[in-house]
């Protein structure tokens, strides 16, 4: 069983993780690796077809692996799915990836990470569309205002790009987006997820500490309290 211990740093999104002394970290695999988890104290994973990965060709073998090893209990969230206009497919076989990487968190009642790349509109147009019932969690934000909160109007967690959160011109971003939605991320860059907290907890105006309890309640709610 793995949940997060009071006092831990939660790394929303990594790659490749190791276990780290008093940090909680979801670890993201992704299909076209074919590399299946290895319980690890501290370390959840999820599991999903990243846009950049998915061609027209790999699609059924990538789905069915996703689908065949998605419902054991060593997989905790779906994806990183999403949608990518820089690098990726033709849109349409993003759409439909990303549809069925939905419905299969809905059926498995496990959250979705996403990946989303100057096509918010699709993503926005996807969840209008399927009407998901579980949490969506955007990894990797370094958007406006303005897009955070229609995230999370739609039942949406935000965690920041581990880059843009610690320059200074992301404070006042930080602090207009309610804290019972954020998540902090280091997505394999080797960032210390520690000075990514210290930073955003100076820009709130709060201790590390009080911060850490903030995202672990963030947590709880992202995955219903569920153990894992």
């Amino acid at each position: 069983m793995n949940f997060p211990r009071p006092g831990d740093y939660i790394d929303i999104h990594n790659h490749d993780s190791k276990h780290a002394e008093g940090v909680f970290i979801l670890n993201n695999l992704m299909a076209h690796e074919g590399i299946l988890p290895e319980y690890q104290s501290g370390i959840i994973h999820s599991l999903g077809i990243h846009p950049w990965f998915l061609t027209e060709n790999h699609h059924d073998i990538l789905l069915g692996f996703v689908k065949h090893y998605a419902p054991g209990n060593s997989i905790s969230a779906i994806g990183e799915a999403g949608f990518d206009k820089l690098k990726g497919p033709e849109m349409k076989l993003q759409h439909r990836t990303f549809a069925e990487q939905a419905a299969l968190s809905e059926e498995l009642e496990k959250p979705l990470v996403i990946h989303c790349v100057r096509a918010w509109d699709e993503l926005m147009s996807a969840h209008k569309e399927l009407k998901p019932k579980m949490p969506w969690l955007v990894h990797g934000f370094r958007g406006k205002k303005e897009l955070a909160m229609q995230l999370i109007s739609k039942n949406t967690y935000i965690s920041f790009w581990f880059d843009f959160i610690v320059r200074p011109e992301a404070s006042v971003l930080v602090r207009s987006i309610p804290i019972d939605r954020i998540f902090l991320e280091t997505d394999g860059s080797g960032a210390d997820i520690k000075e990514i907290y210290r930073k955003v907890a100076a820009d709130l105006g709060m201790t590390t500490d009080t911060l850490k309890n903030h995202i672990i309640k963030n947590f709880k709610e992202l995955f219903k309290g569920k153990p894992l």
